[in-house]
């Protein structure tokens, strides 16, 4: 959802799961469609619904109550928590908090490259989120610019939809790559056992695009992006073109060997020192449009029948050029 914020319900849409009822969309993706709902208190969660399809591969089940456990498992800064879930249901769902912000990669793809401060701020608080994740023995597996969520709070990291237990069998084979290949470290790409490692790894590639707007490993299709980044070692990313202050981060995390990158804490460390100030403090931490679009974000998510973002989406539908008020 290029906007980032609630969409009108859809006709074939259900309007309630396990007593949740379902005010908007919120996203929608490979494992399903996510919707605005609330808690009996009146608190917003966003709601995963997986898609009938894949709620009927045994195997896609089982990956499904894999992002649910790892999910449940890990807690920390940054990170989005579980609100409730059902597993076994005839079309498995899960319920988090619900945060409004916009994902990274839609701020990128309107606003175009973070300023340095920001970039610093966002890898140090995800590397914050990684810390915590990796000392609950999982490995996320999909850091990328759409699973980072920019906010007035700070960023948050989303979905483990193929995390993994630390130490678990690799899922990469050839022909079947699980993950986007756009943002796999060298070890993903190649079929190989994953570690913390890898994640530090993709961490380095969203701070870079988010820096400047481009894939370290430059453009084509994300095959042809992990080809080259499965061959770092021969041929490593020219980082010349990055700002002095976020170089050193970008060095260690790249890193073609697993072994020769620092842990997600020390990347962290490493970009609050670059910053030279607390990276969690947020007061006026975004640029102001995109700071502008995160508080039109947060209104709709209190209201979205009465905030006007969804008769704003239906006008940018339709072809309408009506300006929003208020802005």
């Amino acid at each position: 959802m290029g906007n980032g914020g609630p969409e009108p319900l859809r006709e074939d849409d259900p309007r309630e799961i396990a007593g949740y009822v379902l005010e908007a969309r919120i996203g929608e993706g490979g494992m399903g469609t996510v919707f605005l709902s609330r808690t009996a208190d009146g608190r917003p969660v966003a709601l995963k619904l997986i898609r009938r399809e894949h709620a009927q591969s045994e195997s896609f089940r089982k990956r499904f109550a894999r992002e649910v456990e790892a999910a449940r498992r890990v807690q920390g800064h940054h990170l989005v928590p579980v609100v409730d879930h059902d597993a076994e249901a005839a079309r498995p769902w899960l319920a988090t908090r619900y945060v409004p912000g916009l994902p990274l990669d839609d701020a990128l793809q309107q606003y175009g490259p973070l300023p340095l401060p920001c970039v610093l701020q966002l890898t140090a608080c995800a590397a914050h989120a990684l810390d915590s994740v990796h000392a609950a023995g999982v490995i996320h597996r999909d850091v990328k610019p759409a699973n980072l969520l920019l906010t007035a709070e700070g960023p948050w990291l989303l979905d483990f939809g193929i995390a993994r237990a630390v130490g678990s069998a690799a899922l990469t084979t050839i022909g079947r790559m699980v993950g986007t290949p756009r943002y796999m470290s060298p070890e993903h790409a190649l079929g190989k056992r994953l570690t913390p490692a890898s994640d530090v790894f993709t961490l380095g590639l969203v701070a870079a695009e988010a820096a400047t707007g481009r894939h370290p490993y430059g453009e084509g299709g994300g095959l042809v992006v992990a080809t080259r980044i499965a061959g770092t070692d021969r041929e490593p990313p020219d980082l010349s073109v990055y700002p002095a202050a976020l170089h050193e981060v970008l060095a260690a995390c790249l890193a073609a060997r697993p072994e020769d990158r620092p842990a997600a804490a020390e990347v962290a460390e490493l970009c609050g020192r670059a910053a030279g100030r607390d990276v969690r403090i947020f007061g006026g931490w975004l640029p102001k449009p995109l700071a502008a679009t995160v508080s039109r974000i947060e209104r709709a998510a209190k209201d979205p029948r009465s905030s006007g973002w969804l008769s704003r989406t239906r006008n940018r539908r339709t072809g309408s050029q009506s300006s929003p008020s208020g802005d």
